[in-house]
């Protein structure tokens, strides 16, 4: 079996520049690079991974681990990592940490040993210290959707308080006054922060934000479904609904349409994310665009400059998410203004 040294010898070249060339280096010309192609071909040699990452100290494995990989708004985070690992001739190696802590940490634990030294982490329930922790201990590690007090240059997280209140406005403007707010049901600063989003949009435009017109449920379309079952059950007076995420506000539309009301003529929902079938569904949806593939694609290049011991081009940054007006948002009915 052909080994590196073979391959320098028949290009002519040192083994530091076959290692380069294996490893995509830019700091090769070109000559020596097509050199160690032709070698390698002629000898069949085949890289081996694990010599490859102990050479290099860097594995060719990048790890993330997400809420749940089958939801849309994840999906497409992790099509954006995946994207910008291919153009660095990197490996995904994906995991569901399903907002539950004994899994978040097993998962982080598991791609820590798989010697995934670039880690893009989107936890919920984790606390900030254990956190912080792994982070001290991987070097590589950036995080996604969460901001460490403690090491910001580390994160990238969105301002769902601005989103929240930009929408409940957008809604405000349109007449409605009874406005009521489905929430998802975890303990996360997410859920926290557009349901304060949503009350301060209320009470700075003097309205009640009454704590009955909030409901909190599994942030899918099921969830959305039960909570606005609630909150008809419960006969609280609301001509729009603020929803926690787009597949929410699909669910709370289904119930309402079955019910008899008219979306937006009768009741108006909006969501948040932008995921795909925003545009697609009837009515289209108005909602926050979400700029999650933006913030992926920078979080993996902020883990791979991390990993190999260069400082990011930037520290922590925030994002904010974008008003997109649809069809399922329209002026309140004129007896309920």
């Amino acid at each position: 079996m052909a080994t590196i040294k073979d391959v320098a010898k028949l290009a002519g070249v040192s083994i530091a520049t076959v290692s380069r060339v294996i490893n995509h280096s830019p700091k090769t010309g070109e000559a020596a690079r097509e050199a160690v192609k032709r070698a390698m071909e002629e000898l069949n040699y085949s890289p081996d991974p694990n010599a490859r990452a102990l050479v290099s100290r860097v594995n060719d494995t990048i790890g993330c681990m997400v809420f749940d990989v089958a939801d849309p708004f994840f999906g497409a985070m992790v099509k954006a990592i995946e994207t910008e690992c291919r153009a660095h001739h990197k490996h995904l190696l994906i995991g569901n940490g399903s907002h539950d802590a004994a899994q978040e940490r097993e998962t982080i634990e598991l791609l820590i040993s798989k010697r995934c030294e670039a880690l893009i982490i989107h936890s919920k329930a984790l606390s900030n210290d254990e956190l912080t922790a792994y982070a001290q201990k991987s070097p590589g590690m950036v995080f996604i959707n969460r901001l460490l007090p403690e090491m910001p240059s580390r994160c990238i997280w969105l301002d769902n308080h601005y989103g929240s209140h930009t929408i409940t406005q957008h809604l405000i403007e349109l007449g409605h006054k009874h406005i009521a707010c489905v929430a998802s049901k975890y303990d996360i600063e997410d859920a926290h922060e557009r349901i304060r989003g949503y009350q301060d949009a209320m009470r700075e435009s003097g309205l009640d934000p009454d704590e009955m017109a909030v409901e909190r449920a599994e942030p899918n379309e099921e969830g959305g479904e039960q909570a606005i079952q609630d909150l008809l059950g419960r006969g609280i007076p609301f001509t729009a609904v603020v929803a926690y995420n787009d597949a929410m506000a699909t669910g709370i539309i289904s119930v309402l349409i079955d019910n008899g009301f008219r979306v937006p003529e009768d009741v108006s929902v909006v969501g948040f994310d932008d995921v795909i079938f925003a545009r697609f569904s009837r009515p289209k949806l108005t909602t926050m665009r979400y700029p999650i593939s933006m913030m992926a694609a920078r979080a993996t290049q902020m883990a791979m400059q991390l990993a190999t011991g260069e400082a990011p081009e930037n520290n922590a940054q925030m994002f904010r998410p974008v008003l997109v007006r649809r069809q399922s948002s329209a002026i309140a009915p004129q007896e309920l203004r």
